[in-house]
């Protein structure tokens, strides 16, 4: 994203409802907005552009998403092997992200699985990688809300 971008409201609301529904047909995100569908195009359009919106991607039904269990696991990890190890973390499909933390650990990652076995499949690989030290990991027991 260029430094100059500018969102305005406008932008803000057609992407909140971008994110709750990214299929939704730029005739209903008009309708919302209250403005022409021209006017939704070009705004997607140079949204698009412009890097703020970098893609659009899947999200699972709750149904489905309820069997999954998801565990965040904090890493520490030794700085000159940081790299590799996020590549290899990128290699794991279970791995849905990566992120650098301040605190006492290096990494946060968030794993998703359809059984204990295959989490503890997951985090036996992952603890095992080079560059990776100490781990802890939590459960996710309920979702209250997600915004992503």
């Amino acid at each position: 994203m260029r430094r100059n971008d500018q969102i305005d409201e406008a932008d803000r609301k057609l992407l909140a409802l971008l994110r709750e529904d990214a299929r939704m047909s730029t005739a209903a995100l008009a309708r919302k907005l209250g403005v022409a569908r021209t006017t939704v195009l070009e705004r997607m359009k140079r949204l698009e552009r412009d890097g703020v919106v970098a893609g659009y991607t899947v999200r699972l039904h709750s149904r489905v998403q309820g069997r999954m269990l998801r565990v965040h696991v904090l890493l520490s990890v030794d700085p000159r092997q940081g790299e590799a190890v996020v590549e290899a973390l990128r290699a794991i499909p279970q791995v849905h992200g990566v992120y650098a933390i301040s605190g006492a650990f290096d990494s946060l990652v968030f794993v998703e699985g359809e059984t204990t076995e295959e989490i503890d499949g997951v985090l036996d690989a992952i603890g095992t990688l080079p560059g990776v030290g100490r781990t802890q990991s939590s459960l996710v027991l309920s979702v209250k809300f997600d915004r992503r």
